[in-house]
């Protein structure tokens, strides 16, 4: 995973308010898993409301104010769609929902709601892919999953053009690509059918 994706998502909690924790500043170099290497975030939201029905399976940035603790595994694979398949063949995605893994982070943000959240490039666009993929994640443990694509529309709305961000160089990047006209604003998107 890069760390140019840990950053966003990292960006993307403290924006919203989450006191967020790394407990790894390094590479793991051993083959043998000490249960925690794929736990990339922790994260806990100090003044969550509880939520008023139960959180979809993809989070999206409004349902955030619900999610009181999480530990937060990063799969930037901008390359992938998380299908079935790759699901299926690549069992380290679900090493940071292992109990070993998940201990930690209870001893030290606590127990209660802690919920498992993949943070992923997408899930399929195929209905009955999208389903069977939620079902897989769901039975190995994933509480939710939020898409890259949501947490960088979130960023972008957020940046203002007429602030300094010069604590945040993510920030500061897409401040001034919005500056320049370089990124626009997210828009509405229409999808009319055709007539037939």
């Amino acid at each position: 995973m890069s760390a140019v994706d840990e950053n966003i998502v990292r960006e993307f909690f403290e924006l919203h308010g989450f006191l967020v924790c790394q407990r790894r500043k390094y590479i793991v170099q051993t083959r043998q898993k000490t249960g925690n290497e794929e736990v990339d975030l922790i994260v806990l939201n100090p003044v969550a409301t509880p939520p008023e029905t139960s959180l979809d399976f993809e989070i999206t940035p409004t349902m955030l104010r619900s999610v009181a603790r999480a530990v937060v595994a990063v799969k930037g694979w901008h390359t992938e769609i998380f299908a079935p398949g790759l699901l299926a063949h690549q069992p380290k995605i679900f090493r940071f929902v292992e109990p070993k893994a998940v201990e930690e982070a209870r001893r030290l943000i606590g127990a209660d709601g802690l919920l498992k959240i993949l943070v992923i490039p997408g899930l399929p666009r195929d209905a009955k892919m999208r389903e069977r993929s939620i079902e897989l994640l769901r039975v190995k443990g994933v509480d939710g999953v939020i898409s890259f694509r949501a947490i960088l529309q979130d960023l972008l709305t957020g940046v203002k053009t007429n602030r300094n961000y010069e604590k945040s160089d993510l920030l500061q990047i897409l401040r001034l690509l919005k500056n320049y006209d370089l990124l626009k604003e997210p828009q509405l998107e229409l999808r009319l059918r055709r007539k037939q």
